[in-house]
């Protein structure tokens, strides 16, 4: 008895599917990112971006704008650290929040946000950072988000950052100023800015509440640029803006430069 024929191919078929790989993209999500896809610079990087981790310090005026584009942005996982409650003042900047909000966890209440703006995104909140839960909060991390507003904290960010030999990107503002900067894994904030004299918090000297969106941007796209492998970054320079004669600088940092020079 001889044996069946064997079948004949189809030619123009489609090959058989592949295992999908643990980040690629439903077609849902290639519609909510179409417009960043189109970038040539980006439309390689999505799944890079789905499999990144960010902690965010601090949900205020700097951490609004960072956490909501992040998120839009497809950032796969956001851990969110802060340990204050929305107060009346904040609402005039920080737009993540309402007047309901108030005396709400800002990190419960962006985490939250977060999820809104994008579902796919993973987000969970945390306590403000300190030496003990610093290595619960950098654990899985690739990337560190300095919004915070003093220099207490961004000090120990930038000794927790350059121990793990994680990058980390910083922005600051006030008054009518602000600035950003990448820094790491071997120079930081102590380098640029040895002591915090003459530091002034929004309490003190005020704040204009766009100048954080326009300095959280930029705190959003450097951070989308890192972890995408971009090759142009802050890294080694400090952007900074002046807000009431929208002047823009760009100072090229070393080892021996100081920003308070």
């Amino acid at each position: 008895m001889t044996a069946p024929p064997s079948p004949l191919p189809v030619y123009g078929s489609d090959p058989a599917p592949s295992a999908p790989t643990p980040n690629a993209l439903t077609r849902t999500e290639l519609r909510r990112y179409g417009r960043q896809l189109l970038l040539p610079e980006f439309a390689s990087q999505q799944e890079h971006l789905k499999a990144a981790h960010v902690l965010v310090i601090g949900a205020g005026g700097l951490g609004c704008p960072v956490i909501a584009y992040l998120a839009g942005a497809g950032v796969g996982a956001l851990r969110i650290s802060d340990g204050d409650t929305v107060g009346l003042s904040n609402l005039q900047r920080q737009t993540l929040f309402t007047t309901l909000d108030v005396g709400k966890s800002k990190a419960q209440l962006a985490a939250a946000r977060a999820q809104q703006v994008n579902p796919y995104v993973r987000v969970e909140s945390c306590a403000a950072l300190s030496q003990d839960n610093a290595p619960a909060l950098l654990s899985g991390i690739d990337l560190v988000i300095d919004a915070s507003d003093n220099f207490v904290t961004r000090y120990l960010v930038h000794d927790l950052c350059t121990a793990a030999g994680l990058p980390w990107v910083w922005g600051a503002a006030g008054g009518l100023e602000g600035m950003v900067s990448v820094f790491g894994p071997t120079f930081g904030l102590r380098q640029v800015f040895p002591t915090p004299d003459g530091a002034e918090s929004c309490d003190e000297i005020g704040v204009m509440g766009p100048l954080l969106g326009v300095i959280g941007g930029v705190m959003a796209m450097e951070a989308l640029k890192v972890l995408t492998g971009q090759p142009d970054t802050l890294a080694n320079r400090l952007w900074t803006y002046d807000a009431l004669s929208a002047r823009v600088r760009v100072v090229r940092l070393t080892a021996t430069t100081s920003a308070q020079t």
